[in-house]
């Protein structure tokens, strides 16, 4: 496997201050949100270009670190037209201009219907079928430009299940839409002790799609999921490993919410763990 991070969990600031300080830590890949991460360069939408595009992935390169993945996270199943509108077409401009980041994948989480609200009807049919219509647009798109789609699962979210991922992914019918896998995103207070099935499933019905993996860790702690550094939790790296070792070798593991302090220990653990599975 490779190991890579975030870049926005380093800060965000200036593209020569970003990848110095993540190469400091013995890195060699990132997923990079543009707007989360860069803050000396305006990219907003109608910004991107193949020379910024070059620019940034020089500077990192200088590093020694590759831009694995473009993070452009938007909500797929925004109740507002106008805003899923707007995200859709920051998503499209993405792919695009993916290849001259030197990636081939933009990646997102499906989104909620009402951001921010613990009620929004995420998990409704009618949320589904945006979802499936969002994504087909997206997928149109990334097959023009010979790049990929990389959708993460969220249990919150409206793609909140290895059932779902599955449906998915039969119903678009395009290798240019792969997934992002987080098994911390898709365990809950109901469904952690069963973790294991839940990995093995997703390997067996996706696996093949599975492009990036994002490691974190998770206690249980007064009922429930809190998230703590990789490699201090319960999540079951041991088979999630075994299984990365079997079907995903040099996949890129993105280290996610860890933080300079953490990032090295962390790898520390899945590095030695991956050599004894």
């Amino acid at each position: 496997m490779i190991l890579g991070v975030r870049a926005h969990d380093f800060g965000k600031t200036s593209v020569a201050e970003l990848a110095k300080r993540i190469s400091t830590k013995g890195i060699t890949s990132v997923q990079l949100p543009l707007s989360k991460a860069i803050a000396d360069i305006d990219t907003g939408l109608g910004r991107l270009n193949p020379g910024m595009a070059n620019y940034i992935r020089e500077v990192f390169a200088a590093h020694n670190l590759k831009i694995a993945i473009l993070g452009c996270y938007i909500h797929l199943v925004h109740s507002d037209p106008q805003i899923r509108r707007q995200g859709l077409e920051r998503f499209k401009e993405h792919l695009r201009y993916a290849r001259d980041f030197g990636c081939s994948i933009v990646g997102t989480e499906s989104g909620s219907v009402n951001p921010g609200d613990p009620s929004s009807p995420n998990h409704t049919e009618e949320a589904f079928q945006t979802l499936l219509e969002s994504v087909a647009e997206l997928v149109a798109e990334a097959e023009k430009f010979g790049v990929m789609v990389g959708i993460e699962g969220v249990a919150k979210e409206t793609l909140s299940t290895p059932e779902k991922i599955k449906l998915l992914i039969d119903t678009i019918k395009s290798n240019n839409l792969q997934i992002i896998f987080d098994p911390f995103n898709l365990i809950t207070e109901d469904n952690y002790q069963s973790q294991d099935d839940l990995y093995q499933k997703s390997f067996e019905w996706f696996g093949d799609r599975i492009v990036i993996i994002h490691a974190k860790d998770f206690i249980i702690e007064n009922g429930k999921k809190q998230q703590v550094p990789v490699g201090k939790g319960i999540l079951n790296y041991e088979l999630l490993l075994k299984l990365i070792k079997t079907r995903k070798p040099y996949i890129n593991v993105m280290l996610e919410g860890a933080s300079p302090e953490t990032v090295v220990e962390s790898g520390e653990f899945l590095k030695t763990l991956y050599e004894k599975v």
